[in-house]
């Protein structure tokens, strides 16, 4: 049993690490209104929520793997305060500041109805921070570091957000909310 808790640890982790990957370009294609491909722009929004709350699932499942597995060796604090872990604490604590995040990010979505959608885009700001700081926790705490496979799978999804950015960055990007019809009044 102990080696199946460390093997769904570590492969939720990786999953994670690629559908945030989707979740994060996808919610950059969304704000420009633009279809994805083949995709429409509804199917963006859609592609953007599901991989986000799948990416969600996985990390739940990942921190749970990891809690239960007895080599792991995490106790609660490991989870809530970063940097304070046993085990590479800096790597760690990312992860912790991660999960945070995500956390937050997850409970502005939920409540976004409630607090405004200013606040609710200044908070899911954090998602630009949130994916590095994932990334980094996978490269510095992840047992597959040294295996090429990892290594072409991180180096992908650098390459999903790279673009990604790039794409956000161009001078010819339109937020979509800008270019709605306004409705006189």
């Amino acid at each position: 049993m102990d080696q199946a808790l460390w093997a769904l640890g570590r492969g939720t982790g990786i999953s994670a690490l690629i559908i945030l990957t989707l979740s994060l370009a996808s919610g950059i294609v969304v704000r420009s209104g633009r279809p994805l491909l083949t995709l429409p722009r509804f199917g963006v929004v859609e592609l953007h929520r599901n991989t986000s709350l799948l990416g969600t699932l996985l990390i739940a499942i990942h921190v749970g793997a990891l809690f239960f597995d007895p080599y792991a060796q995490l106790n609660l604090v490991d989870y809530v305060v970063p940097f304070f872990g046993n085990y590479r604490p800096f790597w760690l604590g990312l992860g912790t500041l991660a999960l945070d995040l995500i956390i937050l990010i997850v409970i502005t979505s939920l409540l976004r109805h409630r607090l405004g959608h200013k606040v609710f885009r200044t908070v899911h700001w954090l998602a630009y921070a949130l994916w590095p700081i994932a990334l980094a926790h996978g490269l510095g705490n992840g047992t597959d570091t040294g295996h090429l496979w990892f290594l072409t799978i991180a180096a992908g999804c650098i390459a999903v957000v790279g673009a990604a950015g790039v794409f956000r960055l161009r001078h010819d990007f339109l937020e979509h909310h800008s270019t709605r019809m306004k409705v006189p009044t």
